[in-house]
């Protein structure tokens, strides 16, 4: 059991994850309403793909240098800056929309708000190791996870209904808002000092910017468990970065539903989330690292495959959530072991390799999946994906992901 004080008395961690909580709500208000913006004006999937392909390139354009400023510059304030740049770009798009649509903007706000969100994620995750003790970092995941997704649920749900009442900008307006409370949470926290450069990092430094970029990006290529997820997650993501976009598509177009009911849907799927978080611990507690990770990417690609034949609201939510509850178990595992097992000098430059990595793919998979359901069917489109999402945990068996326990090898190795 861990040793010291319940994270429930934790005051620096207690303020953290209550403004990241709310932080998150006001995320997915955004979620719906850009891509209910763009479907407004367009009426076309492709589009929507497009967007999410650009923002998310620019992701990855970020995460090459995301881990340099995250691991050289001061964590706390480089998070404040953060939400205060994401706050001022999306307040925005409500004011300019309320002299005409222009889409445009969106190709603008969009990329260079997913750039910056790509290092305030890097230093997130640092975060929670200066705020919480080492036996502590999995609790805290989960907690920080779990909530983020209950408030993920009701998010969706008042995001669907301000933006059928008031539109789609009133709801994005709210967005921006939400990073106004997050940099004030942060504001009200302290991390704990960043230790002083060792010798070798001082070497690193003096080699150039290039050395120090590529820091992260060895550690994980002599990490094999590490290596191993990111060449799969990178693939994974090529065939899911997209699901959102589709699911929203296939409600709207195929089953003729409300922006209400969308987010009635979205909601609900955010139920597994919750789920998924919960449960991950137990569950790795009790199966391993190697048996998670498979197992839910397999059950994944089932959900992705249920989702493409799904004919109506409830099967379309049961299975929304059933895939959201295996990203969340996959997704915790993989953060966590990356976290116990990367130094702290490395640890933002590590999360920016693997997330830069991981993503690479994401936007060309974004744009096939979404040019694919509006020209074959959201049925073929996901049921190509699941299958494909099944031969990923087939994969996985025959590399190092398969230990039960790969933290422990991985400190003694």
């Amino acid at each position: 059991m861990p040793d010291g004080p319940s994270l429930w008395r934790d005051r620096n961690f207690t303020v953290f994850w209550a403004s990241q909580t709310l932080s998150v709500a006001g995320d997915s208000f955004a979620l719906i309403a850009v891509p209910l913006l763009v479907l407004h004006v367009t009426g076309s999937v492709a589009q929507m793909g497009l967007l999410t392909g650009v923002a998310s390139a620019a992701s990855v354009v970020a995460g090459i240098f995301a881990g340099v400023l995250v691991d050289r510059l001061d964590r706390r304030r480089l998070l404040i800056w953060c939400d205060v740049a994401r706050m001022a770009l999306y307040g925005v798009v409500p004011v300019a929309w309320a002299f005409g649509p222009k889409i445009w903007l969106l190709y603008v706000v969009l990329p260079l708000s997913e750039a910056i969100g790509m290092v305030f994620q890097v230093a997130y995750v640092t975060a929670v190791r200066g705020l919480v003790d080492a036996d502590r970092i999995t609790e805290a995941n989960g907690r920080l996870s779990a909530t983020a997704a209950a408030a993920g649920i009701g998010g969706p749900l008042l995001a669907g209904v301000v933006a059928g009442w008031f539109g789609p900008t009133a709801a994005i307006a709210i967005n921006a808002a939400s990073f106004g409370v997050s940099a004030l949470g942060v504001l009200l926290i302290r991390l704990r000092r960043q230790p002083a450069p060792s010798a070798e990092e001082a070497d690193e430094a003096a080699r150039g910017p290039w050395h120090e970029l590529l820091a992260g990006a060895r550690f994980l290529w002599r990490q094999p468990v590490l290596r191993a997820l990111t060449v799969l997650l990178s693939f994974f993501i090529f065939l899911t970065l997209g699901l959102t976009d589709v699911l929203i598509y296939h409600l709207k177009h195929d089953l003729g539903q409300s922006d209400g009911a969308v987010g009635v849907v979205l909601a609900a799927a955010g139920l597994g989330t919750v789920a998924g978080s919960l449960l991950v611990g137990p569950v790795r507690r009790r199966m391993g690292f190697g048996a998670s990770w498979i197992g839910a990417i397999a059950v994944a690609g089932l959900a992705i495959m249920g989702l493409g034949v799904s004919t109506g609201v409830p099967v379309a939510g049961v299975t929304a959530a059933a895939y959201l509850a295996c990203v969340s178990v996959a997704g915790i595992c993989s953060m966590s072991l990356r976290q116990q097992v990367t130094p702290d000098h490395l640890l933002g430059r590590v999360t920016s390799a693997f997330w830069m990595t991981h993503y690479a793919l994401g936007p060309a998979g974004a744009a096939v999946l979404t040019w694919g359901a509006q020209h074959h069917g959201v049925e073929v489109v996901c049921l190509l994906a699941g299958a494909a999402c099944l031969l990923i945990a087939v994969a996985a068996f025959f590399t190092p992901i398969r230990q039960q326990n790969p933290e422990l090898s991985a400190a003694t190795g």
